[in-house]
């Protein structure tokens, strides 16, 4: 049996001298070096250590050479290689510190200056409309009247004829100031405004107060127990009810469209008599949803439950009492007096479908209101 030739001579391939591949290797590390950003480093990595770089195809050789000269063949072209690898890892280090020095100089922001990126806000409808609603009744000639929301019993009930035993002077309904027995509430309605408009001022009064009022209701899609109302009240030489069915006529108008009308329905009020609930006519369907044999018949209305009309408030004309406890002289002067809730209203023009959303502090419920004044 013979002995392995020690003497063989493998075949040379070019691309595997070592002349060949230190050559390759020193215009790798030249373009590497060369390379002035991390765009032109990655053209570079693919033309030095690519499938189709130099030390890749030599590489591929190995696998022709006689089994005696791979090894020596493969250590050679693998050094190279991670050669090669190890100056572009370098290169990317150097490029991605010099790019990040760039960066924070370039894009450099001074916290200090006052910035110009406030979010943008929105003022509550409830402020707005209730701004919206003083200014229908100051074209109208009328003066906005103020009051305490802190209230005495007289002032809240009793100037009212609302007598001692009524229901809505129980703790159920009214929240007292401790200790009850001082007679201080806070206020059930602004209709205590009146009273101190008709005490405090000359006839004729012309005032209406919109204002915050407090009652022990659940919080819930239609109550709340902090609500705004707005009241007005008019006394003086021949009012009568046709007075107020012409002012509410006109408001209701100035809200919700022309041609907007009311109605009225008795009812029974301590402060007015005769009194009177009145209801919108429905503006969006303006009634055409009641009767589906009708020719105007416009389909159901879910915003008056095709009903026709909407409640809206209470009037009616000032009770003698009243007048009587102020030091008006009811024989001399009559008025009249209405109200109506600022929440109900926001709901009627603005679609608005839960009271919740008015008191729980959440800009987006106010942002599609935009920012009237």
């Amino acid at each position: 049996m013979s002995a392995p030739n020690s003497n063989f001579d493998p075949v040379e391939v070019s691309a595997l001298k070592p002349e060949a591949i230190e050559a390759a290797v020193d215009a790798a590390l030249a373009a590497i070096a060369g390379a002035s950003d991390l765009a032109d480093l990655k053209q570079v990595r693919l033309d030095v250590a690519g499938d189709r770089s130099p030390l890749a195809l030599a590489n591929r050789e190995i696998g022709a050479l006689p089994p005696a000269a791979k090894a020596e063949a493969g250590k050679r072209v693998g050094t190279a290689r991670k050669t090669v690898a190890d100056a572009l890892a370098a290169r990317t280090a150097e490029l991605e510190a010099e790019r990040d020095a760039r960066v924070l100089v370039t894009e450099a922001v001074d916290v200090t200056l006052p910035t110009t990126r406030r979010p943008r806000g929105a003022r509550h409808p409830l402020t707005t409309t209730q701004e919206y609603l003083a200014d229908v009744f100051v074209s109208m000639g009328y003066e906005i009247a103020e009051g305490p929301e802190i209230e005495t019993e007289w002032f809240n009930f009793d100037a009212l004829n609302i007598g001692p035993d009524h229901p809505a002077r129980s703790m159920m309904d009214t929240f007292f100031v401790d200790p009850p027995e001082k007679g201080l509430v806070l206020r059930t309605h602004t209709s205590p405004t009146q009273i101190r408009a008709l005490m405090e001022r000359d006839l004729p009064v012309y005032v209406v107060h919109p204002g915050r009022v407090f009652r022990t209701d659940e919080l819930d899609a239609t109550h709340t127990p902090v609500f705004h109302q707005i009241e007005g009240l008019a006394v003086d030489e021949g009012i009568t009810m046709a007075h107020l069915k012409g002012t509410l006529d006109h408001l209701a108008s100035t809200l919700f469209g022309a041609g907007t009308q009311t109605r009225w329905r008795p009812s029974y009020f301590p402060f007015t008599e005769p009194s009177a609930e009145f209801d919108l006519q429905c503006f969006v369907c303006r009634g055409r949803s009641v009767s589906p044999a009708a020719p105007d018949y416009s389909g159901p209305c879910r915003t008056c439950r095709s009903e026709g009309w909407i409640e809206w408030g209470g009037c009616g004309m000032v009770n003698p009492r009243v007048l009587v406890a102020c030091g008006v002289d009811p024989e001399r002067y009559s008025g009249f007096a209405f109200g109506m809730g600022i929440e109900r209203t926001v709901m009627f023009r603005n679609n608005a479908e839960d009271m919740r959303d008015m008191v729980e502090g959440d800009v987006r419920f106010s942002l599609p209101f935009g920012a009237d004044v």
